[in-house]
């Protein structure tokens, strides 16, 4: 699986570029504000139709663009394929592949890639909604249907939460609040059982790989938490979905007195351990960086090992935040598929990596460009 071609037009800070990948390890460089991030963001959406960094497509387009476009020449589920995403403002993106008009889930099911940004070294130590993202967002991309099982909870999670906040100004909606908490605890019973087996094979791959990558010196553990009732989270669905029927019951004059939702499978957790002590509250700086970087190369070989092909890992300005020895770890961790890579201008760094070397500067790509056919 991998990128071979990309053209922008109007995305972020390019007015117009267009750049050749390696199959390998391409190292994007520059100086600071100058476009890398914009570069790695346009792969990134071409694995889902959306961004790393904001929920909103018009964000994505030039200041003075009323569209930008994505063009990329990809090839995966062995054969060559084109992309295209067309972002305007004020309207419905627009995504096609092989030129016939596709969605963000099949561009899931078509491109996978794992990424590792600054905002994930806060990973272990944010909220639960981060560690909950980290599981979703690979488990979209895996599991085909998942990404609509959260939609579908999303919605009838709104609608409970509406019905909580307004309720004593019309008793009458309390007709159907038995209704939205069956769905909720219905939708929660399999995105559990999701999540849970996912959280398993990442403890699996990320314990070995956090142990070398501290020197051996650390045990990385990971145990997922959802609702008190729930006594295994991989149970039989029917089992899972009982159970939380027996949270949501013992806790309903709570939910009514407080207005808030406090069943469901938007209070899971993925808690990580580092020596037996919560990482979240005990770990350094170091450590934290090692464990949400050994969580992100764990989910590459995931993917590996189900696909068979590894997907493209997107690695934004993660190197210079590592010592030399790490710095070797993660180089020669990330063999065998392609690999991109920002980072300023370093010249250690980029010798390091071996890798094709891609010039950004004021959202032009310098050196390499390609040769158009």
């Amino acid at each position: 699986m991998r990128v071979d071609r990309l053209m922008l037009r109007g995305f972020r800070n390019y007015g117009e570029a267009e750049v050749c990948f390696s199959d390998g390890i391409n190292v994007i460089t520059g100086e600071n504000a100058q476009g890398k991030t914009n570069l790695l963001e346009a792969v990134y959406m071409l694995a889902g139709g959306r961004s790393f960094r904001t929920r909103f497509d018009r964000e994505m387009i030039g200041f003075d663009r009323d569209f930008a476009e994505i063009h990329a020449d990809i090839f995966a589920a062995e054969r060559a394929q084109h992309i295209e995403i067309l972002l305007r403002r004020g309207l419905k993106k627009k995504i096609t592949r092989n030129r016939v008009k596709g969605s963000g889930g099949e561009l899931e099911d078509t491109v996978k890639a794992v990424l590792f940004c600054p905002d994930d070294l806060n990973l272990i130590r944010d909220g639960a909604s981060a560690r909950r993202k980290l599981m979703d967002l690979a488990i979209c991309q895996l599991r085909p249907g998942y990404a609509r099982l959260l939609h579908d909870y999303n919605r009838v999670y709104e609608n409970k939460m509406r019905l909580l906040r307004d309720y004593s100004d019309d008793r009458a909606m309390m007709d159907t609040f038995d209704e939205f908490s069956d769905a909720l605890a219905r939708i929660s019973a399999q995105i559990i059982r999701y999540r849970a087996s996912f959280a398993r094979r990442l403890a699996e791959y990320a314990a070995p790989i956090h142990s070398e990558f501290s020197g051996k010196g650390e045990i990385l553990t990971l145990e997922y938490k959802t609702v008190s009732t729930v006594t295994d989270p991989t149970a039989a669905e029917q089992t899972i979905y009982a159970q939380i029927l027996e949270h949501q019951r013992s806790h309903k004059a709570a939910e009514l007195a407080s207005g808030s939702c406090l069943t469901g499978a938007h209070k899971d957790d993925l808690e990580i351990g580092i020596n037996g002590q919560n990482a979240r509250a005990f770990a350094s700086q170091g450590q934290t960086r090692t464990a949400a970087l050994s969580l992100k190369l764990a989910e590459r070989d995931i993917f590996l090992g189900e696909s068979g092909e590894y997907p493209i890992l997107l690695l934004d300005d993660v190197l210079s935040e590592l010592d030399a020895r790490r710095q070797e770890f993660v180089l020669n961790r990330i063999g065998g598929g392609q690999t991109f890579i920002t980072c300023c201008e370093d010249e250690q760094i980029v010798k390091k990596t071996g890798g094709k070397v891609i010039f950004v500067a004021s959202g032009s790509v310098k050196e390499p460009v390609c040769i158009s056919t």
